[in-house]
């Protein structure tokens, strides 16, 4: 019995052994680049305010990610800029009665990251896509605005890697 709780702690002190604060990115963005602007979205799908919602999003997620400081225009260093150029619900799942009861929102996102200082694009019209399901009348409370958020929190993560990645 002594050495099954020997094995036992043995084996939760090597799963928690690796479990310590840690980035995923080396943190080396070149120094013409660490402060960024990010003026609003343009918005060019059928979906009222989203250009704002994800605009908001990225700012946030990048002023907890740290490796960038988000500035005004006017001390800035590089932009981060674009526009939502698709929205989207689909049907994406029927029943026997040929009803359908589960909807796909698709958001998709162009954006372009310049170096001020030299004028050249970083990267240029680079497409970010998110998705998120919901189901109808769904009691687990999934609904299209869960579904969005879930699509736009995964196009905020791809921007945050690909904007703080080493180039």
């Amino acid at each position: 019995m002594r050495d099954l709780r020997f094995v036992l702690a043995a084996g939760i002190l090597l799963a928690f052994s690796g479990c310590g604060v840690y980035s995923t990115h080396s943190g080396r963005v070149a120094a013409s680049l660490q402060r960024v602007t990010v003026p609003y979205l343009e918005n060019r799908s059928s979906e009222p305010g989203i250009e704002i919602e994800l605009t908001e999003s990225i700012i946030a997620a990048l002023q907890a990610d740290n490796t960038l400081k988000v500035v005004d225009p006017d001390d800035a260093q590089s932009e981060l800029s674009g526009a939502v150029v698709g929205y989207r619900r689909r049907p994406v799942f029927t029943t026997r009665e040929l009803q359908v009861d589960e909807y796909q929102v698709q958001i998709v996102v162009e954006l372009t990251f310049t170096d001020l200082v030299s004028g050249k694009p970083v990267f240029a019209k680079k497409r970010f896509t998110g998705t998120g399901n919901f189901i109808l009348d769904d009691p687990a409370g999934t609904t299209e605005s869960t579904a969005r958020q879930e699509a736009a929190e995964q196009i905020v993560r791809d921007v945050v890697a690909s904007v703080t990645e080493d180039w």
